[in-house]
């Protein structure tokens, strides 16, 4: 394919959804359910990994928008509670299709990784045993160090601009080691690169420090008597968890730790370190854990208002904060903020690349896996759902032989 001729399909697939006509905007929106139902399908290996794989569907082989863009909405899901990978998917559909594709890419990332944990709590409950998925974890996760690698590479050259960012950046990695909470990390390194560059121009961004404040209110109600399990106590439980939770899944996994377990004794400890282990090993979104937390809670309608409630907050506020991606970008104090978020986002999916690969890499066969993935995705640019794909099959047939 010739670049003028990339050139002419990169500008049609940045045609505003407005000015498309029926037909045009129909086809938008089944591509946007066919690349996040096939992402959903697949995406192991957490958000680093599942932003990865968005980098290369997205920026890279449909060209739906630059790797700048892509940055920019990483940055601003980054300083909104909830899953990121998710946002990201449902600030994509809202990029390519307004609402309808906001709702239709948020729903077909969830849905399939959904569905999974849904089965697997159906068995559960009647077995009281975890499905057994040793082998496809063996092989997949040295596949996903690989793609979460090529993804590091790729943003950090648009994320690292200048000195500052890659210092920001630096420190964020260090400051992380030593046990500095993650918003934190996030609006401090905004915040000095906009001082930076502003020149003293600016005291920062006071509503930004308004950000982490919402935190301390997953604590609320701590003081009141246990509800009883019943769907709409699940629904308003993860909706409080999905409104105001920063971070990664260990930080979910504490916030279910105090309340599930320790204060309304809804769930056992084991029950809750299944939960999260299924979650962790499954594709998508590593909070559809809720799903599988709420069919054991209430039932059917436990799954469904559980999952509704963790990601419904999700939808909101990227549909409200979303419109305002662009002029923030313009702001040159904001322009600066997320400059910083960006080049902290990266050091941050740099120190989940060291934590899965000190999880992944156990031994020769790990290792050749992941340095033959690592040339088959920076080398022959091999789809990253066709290493995952080969990865499961590679760790079952050895698991088999075994």
């Amino acid at each position: 394919m010739s670049q003028e001729t990339e050139e002419i399909q990169s500008s049609e697939h940045q045609i505003p959804y407005a000015a498309l006509n029926s037909q045009q905007k129909k086809q938008r929106l089944q591509e946007l359910a066919l690349v996040f139902l096939k992402l959903g399908t697949i995406a192991f290996g957490g958000p680093a990994a599942h932003i990865a794989m968005m980098d290369d569907e997205v920026a890279k082989r449909r060209q739906w928008m630059s790797r700048e863009k892509l940055l920019d909405l990483l940055g601003v899901t980054n300083l909104i509670p909830g899953p990121n990978s998710t946002e990201l998917a449902i600030h994509i559909g809202y990029e390519r299709a307004g609402w309808r594709g906001l709702i239709i890419a948020g729903t077909c990332f969830i849905l399939p990784a959904m569905s999974i944990v849904w089965v697997l709590a159906i068995a559960y409950k009647q077995y009281q045993t975890l499905p057994q998925a040793e082998g496809l974890l063996y092989g997949i996760k040295p596949v996903i160090i690989a793609i979460v690698l090529q993804a590091l590479w790729k943003l950090g050259q648009k994320a690292i601009k200048d000195v500052t960012t890659g210092i920001a950046a630096v420190a964020v990695i260090v400051a992380f080691f030593f046990g500095w909470d993650e918003i934190v990390l996030l609006l401090l390194a905004g915040l000095s690169v906009t001082l930076v560059k502003s020149l003293g121009r600016s005291r920062g961004n006071a509503a930004a420090w308004l950000l982490p404040l919402s935190f301390p209110l997953a604590q609320a109600g701590s003081t009141t008597p246990t509800p009883p399990v019943g769907w709409v106590n699940v629904f308003l439980f993860f909706l409080k968890i999905g409104s105001v939770l920063y971070g990664s899944g260990y930080v979910l996994l504490a916030f279910l730790q105090r309340d599930l377990v320790e204060r309304n004794q809804w769930l056992t400890s084991q029950q809750l370190l299944d939960a999260v282990a299924i979650g962790q090993f499954t594709p998508g979104p590593v909070f559809t854990t809720a799903t599988f937390i709420g069919y054991l809670l209430a039932g059917h309608a436990g799954a469904i208002a559980a999952t509704i409630g963790i990601f419904l907050p999700a939808f909101v506020l990227v549909g409200i904060i979303n419109p305002w991606v662009p002029k923030l970008r313009q702001s040159t104090l904001v322009g600066g903020f997320l400059d910083g978020v960006n080049a902290a986002s990266l050091g941050l999916m740099a120190v989940v690349s060291y934590t899965l690969g000190r999880t992944a890499l156990i031994d020769i066969v790990t290792v050749v896996l992941a340095i033959a993935s690592a040339i088959a995705v920076f080398r022959f640019k091999i789809n990253s759902a066709w290493l995952v794909l080969a990865g499961g099959i590679i760790g079952l047939v050895l698991q088999a032989v075994r």
